[in-house]
């Protein structure tokens, strides 16, 4: 049985590459036709940032599409053949269920949507100040969505306990749509953080879902386990026009999208606990970008060159190659310490 299963995720895994990477010259084209490019912020108020990324105006973005929009079309696809034509043969590869994908599917494509509109807003020189959706009311949008995944989780699913490894089970109660909340919307801004440098939260996008995969795979979640492969999948083939020189950039559309999914999958395998470690450079990032504001705010003066961290190290000179391998490489530790954590925790 369990070799059928693994034979299910790993090919729909590779289809969802294969299919991603044949899109890719329909979505460059269309974005690169409409002028869809990245502006980059020159007005002064960040000459470091504006300095070492100016080459990178007018690289189109929103490439985020590429990857939800993979899964969105394979999930619908084998769906349709399976319980529309009633074609026996693809019910063997029909992941979408209820109870372990809906919930996610839901969420990434309404984050998703919103970010999209933020990057439209954005390439086009309009909204708050020209530069897409004002934080706030994306701050709100972005809640909405989270506050519909935490009462799905409390009311429909009849979730309210978190796991701490070591420890045991923790009844959070009512305080558990919050935490939920408040965990979806912070993993959600850390990992858009993170999307600074061509290929670097792609890549560890990639390593940590495929660490979720993994661990939703031996909890017998073989529908979600399969879900975050065609992720994998569409995200590895992101990366292969993502690396240095990127072809284009993830967008809001890819970065907030797939960090409200990353953080819901933590909470459907019950090991958000593990966020932080399987995470740890989404983590990183966010708490550089967190420390700059409060030292700029109390001191008068930066702690570092350029927040989030991944510009600081760019600011000292490691080309920018240097700085997404070697944060992938701390994303694959991190991620194999989570889950070792979760097998002996």
């Amino acid at each position: 049985m369990e070799y059928s299963v693994l034979a299910k995720i790993f090919t729909l895994a590779s289809l969802g590459f294969i299919f991603a990477l044949a899109a890719t010259p329909i979505l460059t084209s269309f974005l690169y036709k409409y002028k869809l490019g990245k502006q980059i912020r020159n007005d002064g108020t960040t000459p470091l940032f504006s300095k070492m990324h100016i080459s990178k105006a007018g690289t189109p973005t929103m490439g985020g599409v590429l990857v939800w929009g993979t899964l969105v079309i394979l999930m619908t696809i084998f769906w349709f053949l399976d319980r529309v034509l009633h074609i026996a043969f693809f019910s063997n590869f029909d992941f979408y269920s209820r109870k372990e994908t809906l919930l996610p599917l839901g969420a990434l494509v309404g984050a998703s949507i919103v970010g999209m509109a933020d990057d439209w807003l954005d390439v086009k020189g309009l909204g708050h100040k020209g530069r897409g959706l004002r934080f706030r009311f994306k701050l709100v949008l972005y809640a909405i969505v989270a506050a519909v995944g935490a009462w799905w989780f409390y009311y429909k699913l009849g979730i309210s306990e978190v796991y701490i490894p070591f420890l045991d089970l923790v009844n959070l109660g009512f305080w558990f749509i919050p935490f939920f909340i408040f965990v979806v919307i912070g993993t959600s801004f850390a990992v858009n953080e993170t999307d600074g440098l061509d290929g670097l939260a792609g890549g560890i996008l990639m390593i940590s879902f495929f660490a979720y995969g993994l661990i939703a795979f031996m909890q017998g979640k073989n529908d979600l386990a399969a879900f975050i492969c065609v992720i994998s999948g569409a995200l590895l083939a992101f990366l292969w026009f993502n690396v240095y020189p990127a072809r284009f950039f993830m967008g809001d559309t890819g970065a907030m999208g797939l960090g409200v999914l990353l953080a819901i999958v933590a909470f459907l395998t019950n090991s958000v606990f593990l966020l932080p470690l399987i995470g740890f450079v989404f983590l990183a990032e966010a708490v550089s970008y967190l420390l700059q504001l409060f030292w700029k705010k109390v001191f008068k003066r930066k702690l570092f060159l350029s927040a989030p961290i991944h510009h600081h190290f760019q600011a000292l000179g490691w080309p920018e190659t240097k700085v997404t391998m070697r944060f992938w490489i701390i994303a694959a530790v991190s991620s194999i310490i989570g889950i070792v954590v979760y097998f002996i925790g």
